[in-house]
């Protein structure tokens, strides 16, 4: 019993270490403006980084309990997997929408915010935490901006 709390003790300080020292960029668009914007992309941008937290959470349960060199080291990838993948989404929400498509002048400004802020918190529960709920409750959270951000209509030549 001691060991196995020795060795998760250990992988959650490797994964801490790790992740502290990644680098941390923002990569939320310009904020000149450009007047270059393409808000249904970043959306879509952002269900498919919930697609992958949701299947780093998936394998990070198939490889818990197992004790072998490769399963930890696959283990350790998928948890810093998951943290890059939902810190992508904080800081779209914080860098591109909050800062320059969510507008107090805007009729519905408090519901939208609300909404933005939902996708923050869905994704910071989703890096504190290795059930699928948290994965699900971010897809739903993103899922919800869409009717702000549809696909924008084809331009015809």
């Amino acid at each position: 019993m001691l060991r196995v709390f020795t060795n998760t003790l250990w992988l959650a300080a490797v994964v801490l270490t790790a992740v502290l020292c990644m680098p941390h960029s923002a990569d939320g668009h310009c904020q000149i403006p450009c007047g270059i914007y393409d808000d249904h992309a970043r959306v879509q941008a952002m269900l498919e980084d919930a697609v992958t937290v949701e299947k780093s959470i998936k394998l990070i349960n198939e490889l818990a309990g197992k004790t072998d060199a490769q399963s930890q080291n696959q283990l350790v990838r998928w948890v810093m997997n998951k943290e890059t993948h939902a810190q992508k989404i904080i800081a779209t929400i914080c860098d591109y929408f909050l800062t320059q498509r969510v507008k107090a002048s805007q009729t519905d400004y408090a519901e939208r915010l609300k909404k933005h802020h939902a996708v923050i918190v869905a994704a910071m529960h989703a890096k504190q935490h290795a059930d699928m709920k948290y994965a699900d409750a971010l897809k739903q959270t993103i899922q919800a901006l869409l009717p702000y951000y549809p696909k924008p209509a084809a331009t015809q030549k």
